[in-house]
């Protein structure tokens, strides 16, 4: 591939697209959306081996958007993804592209959502369909996902749904797709199963490798706060409250919202505006001058606006809304730790943006700390400190002797003592930004990191927590070592569909024609009636609690060899038999 720079206007994309995607902030493609987007519009297969965080998902995205028939309501593009997280991003970057694409429907179906909502959504017809193999399949078993008019199939992180268990279920569901549709697969690997299928299910793909191209921030302090019961914006007023660091940029993903930021925070008294694309040039020149001469402290911008920033002062970024590709977050952050110097930079991350993070860890070659906010008493002392400087400087640099005589006079005037009418004025003059904060109210359980499934659910060797077995219940599924069931397999049905976290699945034992699982117990009935429907190896696992079984860990197992029949699984061959060690399980 040449090393010429291209630019998306180079690419043929439409002007809608086009303009969604400098809105975004995109300026130049990045090595894989180079080469694929040309070869995707032209029609052809495409194979791509790219690593996490090189921006593959606009590769495919925008070039097939481009070819969408609006006046068609049914799907017309089909991603698969293996996990929910990796769905909703996939499907928020479609909507994202499309914002000035009016009539334009995308629709992710994953495990754990509703069944009701997401057959309504299906009957409006989206144009464009990302999900999970798992859900994808059941949809398709109910016949409430027709494919009759599918255009283009992408399998996004191919060697992840191998991993998980799901590449039978990509085969089933690729065969039930038209045979002309076009093809795009990204792998980070290409195991031979994975070859297997671009041979049986791709038409002369061309072959797209891209190294992942990584950058170091050395000099840049970089934290990220896991959003959680607290308003975004009250965490963003605790962290500007707490951090010392002249000139900050805050960056969020839309025009709107950056204005609507730029207000709030003036209204808690910050010196703040905001620079977005509506701005004319001398405006946003005038707003930039600002802050570089120290008259405002913050700055709320989108990634266009603030192309080519420089002002030494920003000592601080902060990525209000978390980007859609590393490129973009590697140049918000280097707004700040110009020239080697030092700088910090916080990052806000829904729990269901945590792949996006992984990302940007890679592509920075530096992990992301996770950091608490600012606690109540943080504020306070800060907010006494900075109350004690101010009195302190007015104190020393300006005539008191006037003000001495009208404290004395509304004394004398008030019959208040000298101590009490100081007290009053100093209610007065901190009203409007309390120097004595309300107590902070009693945390409440964080069900947020129970419930929250990373995309490592299914990773061969994560750790575990101890499992308390009093606080489960054994189900049996109807589906066994006949069927080729591994335990990998459940372990990812059940994560997916019910949104458990596999460190809350207990135990698991394989037989020959079902097989048990140890679930937390209390399960919703609507769970439970949502994975009965559930297919793993095509067969409905038809899930069902079994009275009277008491949850306690899997035997230890002696070394030696089987003598059953059984295979090196959890709980693998006939009672009694000697048995290999247990393999770790995929969790």
């Amino acid at each position: 591939m040449s090393d010429t720079q291209v630019a998306f206007s180079d690419l043929d994309l439409p002007s809608s697209v086009l303009k969604s995607i400098t809105e975004l902030g995109y300026e130049t493609p990045s090595p894989i959306q180079a080469a694929c987007i040309p070869l995707l519009l032209n029609g052809d297969d495409v194979l791509g081996m790219a690593q996490t965080g090189t921006g593959k998902t606009a590769a495919f995205a925008l070039p097939l958007l481009s070819r969408i028939d609006l006046k068609l309501n049914k799907p017309q593009v089909l991603v698969l993804a293996p996990t929910r997280e990796l769905a909703v991003q996939v499907a928020e970057a479609f909507q994202a592209y499309a914002r000035h694409i009016p009539g334009f429907h995308v629709l992710p179906i994953y495990g754990g959502q509703s069944y009701t909502l997401q057959l309504k959504q299906l009957r409006r017809g989206p144009h464009v369909v990302v999900g999970t193999p798992g859900r994808v399949m059941d949809h398709l078993d109910r016949g409430t996902l027709i494919l009759d008019e599918l255009k283009a199939m992408v399998l996004d992180e191919a060697d992840e749904m191998l991993r998980m268990g799901f590449i039978d279920d990509v085969e089933t569901i690729m065969a039930k797709t038209p045979a002309a549709r076009q093809t795009a697969l990204f792998s980070a690997t290409m195991p031979e199963q994975i070859r297997r299928i671009t041979k049986r299910y791709m038409r002369d793909p061309k072959e797209i490798k891209i190294a992942s191209k990584t950058t170091t921030m050395e000099n840049i302090d970089q934290r990220c706060w896991i959003v959680s019961g607290v308003n975004k914006l009250d965490a963003l007023v605790r962290i500007l409250e707490t951090e010392d660091c002249g000139g900050i940029i805050i960056f969020a993903r839309t025009k709107t919202a950056t204005t609507e930021i730029a207000e709030k925070l003036e209204a808690r008294g910050y010196a703040a505006a905001p620079l977005n694309g509506d701005m004319n040039q001398q405006l946003r020149e005038r707003t930039v001058q600002r802050l570089k001469d120290a008259k405002l402290d913050i700055l709320v911008a989108t990634d266009v606006a603030a192309r080519g920033l420089d002002v030494e002062r920003v000592g601080m970024v902060i990525n209000y809304d978390i980007p859609y590709d590393t490129e973009a977050y590697v140049h918000r952050i280097g707004r700040t730790g110009r020239a080697g110097r030092d700088g910090k930079a916080i990052l806000f991350v829904a729990p269901r943006e945590r792949r996006l993070l992984k990302q940007i860890e890679q592509a920075t070659r530096q992990p992301i700390k996770q950091m608490d906010l600012p606690s109540r008493d943080m504020v306070q002392n800060k907010r006494l400190e900075s109350f004690r400087e101010q009195v302190t400087s007015i104190f020393n640099d300006e005539d008191m002797s006037t003000y001495r005589e009208l404290v004395d006079q509304l004394a004398s005037d008030t019959e208040l003592e000298t101590l009490d009418l100081a007290s009053a004025l100093l209610y007065m003059a901190q009203k409007d930004k309390p120097l004595i904060l309300p107590p902070e109210p009693e945390p409440r359980p964080r069900r947020e990191r129970d419930n929250d499934r990373d995309s490592r659910d299914g990773e061969r060797g994560a750790k575990r927590e101890r499992i308390n077995y009093a606080d489960l219940d054994v189900y049996r599924l109807e589906v066994g070592r006949n069927d080729g069931v591994q335990v990998k397999n459940i372990v990812g049905a059940i994560a997916n569909e019910a949104d458990i976290n596999s460190r809350h699945i207990g135990d698991i034992r394989l037989f020959d024609d079902h097989s048990t699982v140890q679930l937390p117990k209390g399960m919703p009935p609507e769970v439970l009636q949502q994975l009965k429907g559930v297919f793993i190896c095509r067969k409905k696992i038809d899930i069902s609690l079994m009275e009277g079984e008491i949850a306690r860990p899997a035997p230890r197992k002696p070394r030696g060899d089987f003598k059953g029949k059984g295979r090196n699984d959890r709980g693998g061959n006939d009672r009694g038999a000697p048995r290999k060690p247990r393999p770790r399980r995929d969790a």
